[in-house]
């Protein structure tokens, strides 16, 4: 089965948390990134101002921080499919026991 490879050609921040992101199949999505920024690469993205400093990464054709947190581009492409699935594990993440001294 070939799935199809998607590049994220540019986004706009639209509101606190949410992107609109364009791909170059010239389609877009609007994500609203809030209800998946947990764990410990997603959640330090609850600073607005980090989360802010999205960049589009020309190499991999995908969004990326600066703390090294980025998304697939065919997981933002399929976002409407991909979002349960991500908030359910970012409840597991959240409620996962946490090691001491970390």
């Amino acid at each position: 089965m070939i799935h199809p490879i998607y590049r994220v050609q540019g986004f706009e921040i639209v509101a606190p948390y949410i992107l609109r992101v364009q791909f170059d199949d010239h389609t877009e999505q609007t994500i609203n990134f809030e209800p998946v920024l947990g764990g410990e690469l997603f959640r330090p993205l609850r600073n607005l101002d980090l989360f802010n400093q999205v960049k589009l990464d020309q190499e991999v054709h995908t969004l990326v921080w600066p703390n090294g947190a980025d998304f697939d581009p065919a997981t933002l492409h399929d976002w409407p499919e991909q979002v349960s699935a991500w908030i359910a594990r970012v409840q597991e993440w959240e409620s996962a026991p946490t090691v001491s001294g970390r």
